[in-house]
């Protein structure tokens, strides 16, 4: 008889949460539901001969899902990657103890100096898809052209920023859009403000990573990780 698997020797998920469109109330009626997780190796992998760290999974479906290994997540997270530090603030969908912990990092992980180079280079790709009129769906990266310089300005203002922007200024624009009521000049012309906006505010924010928190938060997930140990 074949034994049972030890679950507490199995890649665990501590954190899913929404993302895209639905997360940032600007879905229509054929937008795809897109998800990012976070999960955790048993400890004693680590230690094993050939072990190489797990890689970025990706789910493909009506249902889109990234997934990263923990130590992964992080280290894009203090490369403030706008996708991943929007993991942190998303609408949860699942969270144990351990991804409420994760979640509390948020200011810990990112620097002001690193987001605003991440986040314009991202901005500036999503501009490109945009004016390429990539897939036919020049709108969809418009929005998130903009999207994203909106969020740069929120973080180095108040040190996060919003998801659910539908209600907002910019969001009503970004819905108008999606619509087609902008010129395409009238995109570039609001992105171009937002940049100004994340310049000046960029010279008067100092935030750096507190990498001490990062590394006792991961020191106390491996060890209560170990399966001797198993998690609660």
């Amino acid at each position: 008889m074949k034994a049972s698997p030890n679950l507490a020797l199995l890649p665990q998920t501590i954190l899913k949460v929404l993302v895209g469109s639905h997360a940032h109330g600007l879905a229509t009626p054929d937008s795809d539901r897109d998800y990012r997780s976070v999960f955790v190796i048993p400890t004693e992998d680590l230690f094993k001969l050939g072990f190489k760290p797990p890689s970025t999974q990706w789910t493909k479906g009506q249902m889109d899902e990234t997934a990263w290994e923990v130590s992964a997540f992080l280290s894009l997270a203090t490369q403030s990657h706008p996708l991943v530090l929007e993991t942190f603030l998303a609408p949860i969908e699942q969270a144990d103890v351990w991804g409420q912990r994760l979640r509390s990092l948020f200011p810990d992980v990112w620097s002001s100096e690193k987001a605003f180079v991440a986040f314009v280079n991202y901005a500036h790709n999503q501009r490109q898809k945009f004016l390429e009129n990539k897939d036919g769906r020049p709108n969809k990266y418009a929005a998130a052209y903009l999207r994203v310089l909106q969020n740069l300005c929120e973080l180095l203002e108040t040190g996060t920023f919003t998801i659910h922007i539908a209600p907002t200024e910019l969001g009503k624009k970004i819905l108008g859009i999606k619509r087609g009521e902008y010129r395409t000049g009238e995109v570039i012309d609001l992105g171009e403000n937002l940049l100004f906006t994340a310049q000046k505010l960029r010279a008067t924010t100092s935030h750096t990573e507190n990498l001490d928190r990062i590394n006792s938060f991961l020191v106390d997930l491996r060890r209560e990780y170990l399966s001797d140990l198993p998690p609660n």
